[in-house]
Parts: C-alpha cells; sequence; structure tokens
C-alpha cells in the first residue's frame, strides 16, 4: 500500500476570508494526480504551491458553485496555451458538462468550441453509486446544498487509501456514510457555532464527530467566524500550502 499526499492548494471561503484561495485539494498517488474541487482562484495556487497543471488527469467536482468549480475554465485554457496532450477527466454532478462549457463561453467567449490537442472527458457522478477513473474510484453522496444540480460529499479511493470529503452541506446523515473508515475526512465548518443554512458550523460537526467513524479530521472552508478561532480548536485545520501524507 503507497503513501497518498494531499496538499491544500485552496482551503478558504468563497468571499477569500483570511485571504485564503478557494476550495481546491490535490492529491498525489503512485498511479495519478488529481484534483478534488477546483474554485475560481485555483490555478493561482496550483502555480503558487508547485503544482503542474499538465499532470493532472482527473478533476473531481463535489458541486457547481464558482468557489468549487470555477477555475476550470483558466486550467482548460492553460493546458491549450501549454500545449498539453494528455485527456483530462472531469467527474462531477449531472449537468457538469454543460455548466463547464457556459462558464467558459461567458469568461472566453468562443473557447468551450476551439480545438484543442488534448480531450476533455467529463464524467457524471450517480448517487451512492461507484465511478471508476483509472487507478481512482469515486463514490458521491447527497448533501444539503443547493447548486443548481445535485451536490455531493465524495469518498475516494486510490493507492489503497480512503479519502473523504464533505464538500458544502448543513448536517445530513450522508456525512456518516461519505466518512466511515476514511483515512482522512476533510470536511466543512463554515462557522464557529452560528447556524448557516446549507452549510456546517464546528460545534454541530463536533457533537456529531463520534459518529463520523473517520481516522484523520481536518477543517476546511472557513469563514472569518471561524479563522479568528482556530486557537479553540481541539480538531485539526486546513490552511493553504498544507500538505498531509495518509
Amino acid at each position: 500500500m503507497s503513501q497518498v499526499e494531499i496538499l491544500f492548494l485552496g482551503s478558504g471561503d468563497a468571499f477569500g476570508s483570511g485571504g485564503r484561495f478557494q476550495t481546491c485539494f490535490h492529491v498525489r498517488a503512485e498511479a495519478t494526480q488529481f484534483l478534488i474541487d477546483c474554485g475560481a482562484s485555483s490555478l493561482i495556487a496550483m502555480k503558487r504551491f508547485g503544482v503542474d497543471p499538465s499532470l493532472l488527469d482527473v478533476i473531481l467536482l463535489s458541486h457547481l458553485h464558482g468557489d468549487h468549480f470555477g477555475g476550470l475554465p483558466f486550467l482548460i485554457l492553460d493546458a491549450q496555451f501549454s500545449r498539453r496532450t494528455r485527456p483530462l477527466i472531469v467527474a462531477g454532478p449531472p449537468g457538469v458538462e454543460a455548466r463547464v462549457r457556459d462558464a467558459m463561453e461567458v469568461l472566453f467567449p468562443g473557447s468551450s468550441a476551439v480545438q484543442r490537442k488534448f480531450i476533455v472527458q467529463f464524467a457524471e457522478l450517480a448517487e451512492e453509486s461507484e465511478t471508476v477513473l483509472g487507478p481512482l474510484s469515486v463514490i458521491p453522496y447527497r448533501v444539503v446544498h443547493p447548486s443548481g444540480a445535485p451536490s455531493f460529499a465524495l469518498r475516494v479511493t486510490c493507492g489503497g487509501k480512503v479519502i473523504a470529503y464533505s464538500g458544502d452541506t448543513e448536517w445530513t446523515d450522508a456525512l456518516v456514510e461519505a466518512a466511515r473508515g476514511a483515512d482522512l475526512f476533510i470536511c466543512e465548518a463554515y462557522s464557529f457555532e452560528k447556524k448557516v443554512k446549507y452549510h456546517l458550523d464546528y460545534r454541530t460537526l463536533m457533537d456529531k464527530r463520534m459518529r463520523l467513524g473517520c481516522r484523520r479530521l481536518i477543517l476546511t472552508h472557513m469563514s472569518g467566524d471561524m479563522l479568528e478561532r482556530l486557537q479553540d480548536l481541539d480538531v485539526d485545520s486546513a490552511e493553504d500550502g498544507k500538505r498531509v501524507v495518509v
């Protein structure tokens, strides 16, 4: 069983609280490199932290909000100009292909129809069904976060390790299913104790913590409210540039 490294390229919320980049995690295993989410600032983060976008095989998307998928038009355009040739797979909720193409047309009109030297393949994830993408597999679980399409927590298996990720959501028992037995569970903690609809607060998460059954828990997607209370936490938290090996 090989080691799998996770680099937090972006651990911030949609609004850049604390000067952090939007959600994006780089996963490196022996047989593949991929992203989990790709917020609008992700290409900048990759170049800051030394991740070569041309080596990515897959991008997994939890849901279709701009701070989680809005970096794709920039990444695809960058790949075009850097003469990428290897295929890129983008896997996400139903409707992912249309949403990415629409975003590309809004930001760079005509860009979605350009002939490239590489293929962008889209795969729609089906709730609680395993999708195999080369050396990794992913099972999505429906969570509570309206985004114009189903929003998912993701359970990713790669290199013999399991990485779970909550996406954005208020508490739902789907998180228990996604996190059970995972080597690492990356979980949103948007606020410390304030209830924000469709998001998870730290107090609620700690109340449910024993149910998760994961080996390690790291908090992410934190608002200014959470960032001011980091010293009060009794669990690990993400920051941009943090590396974790599982």
